[in-house]
């Protein structure tokens, strides 16, 4: 039998474990993955870009890939760096990722990974992924906030 010992005197509980490691990137990662996947059915319900190539494209029309995968774990290591950042840096660094995000969307489309529509400009990558990346930031440090009160 297992037991745990207490002060003498001391009402207090044991205070809970902080999520350490991966495990305090999980809620960013699924509000990552589910953000992600809500706006491609979205725009590509709307008919704005398609992925021709994809996995499983007779069951899904977005890239799940992408959004259950690779946009997830791109967003642990683009808070990773974050976090290392203050002010204006994370700024810059935000305005950087999201000009190369537009920039390798047009090196998709080259290679027929991403196809959009006539009415499409890049200018709305860069902007969604600014956006994006920031509430997903906004979010994460949130939520870990809150685990540590």
């Amino acid at each position: 039998m297992h037991t745990v010992k207490h002060l003498k005197g001391s009402s207090s509980q044991p205070l809970p474990k902080k999520p350490s490691g991966i495990r305090s990137y999980m809620p960013a990662m699924l509000l990552a993955s589910l953000l992600g996947t809500y706006l491609d059915l979205y725009f590509i319900g709307k008919g704005m870009y398609d992925f021709p190539i994809r996995p499983f494209s007779a069951i899904f029309s977005i890239n799940i890939l992408f959004t259950l995968a690779v946009l997830p774990i791109f967003m642990i290591l683009l808070l990773k760096i974050m976090q290392s950042l203050n002010g204006w840096l994370k700024g810059i660094f935000v305005l950087s990722i999201s000009l190369a995000m537009a920039a390798l969307e047009k090196a998709a489309e080259d290679m027929g990974l991403f196809v959009h529509a006539e009415n499409w400009h890049h200018l709305y990558t860069f902007a969604g992924y600014g956006l994006f990346i920031g509430l997903i930031s906004a979010f994460h440090g949130w939520i870990n906030r809150k685990k540590k009160e």
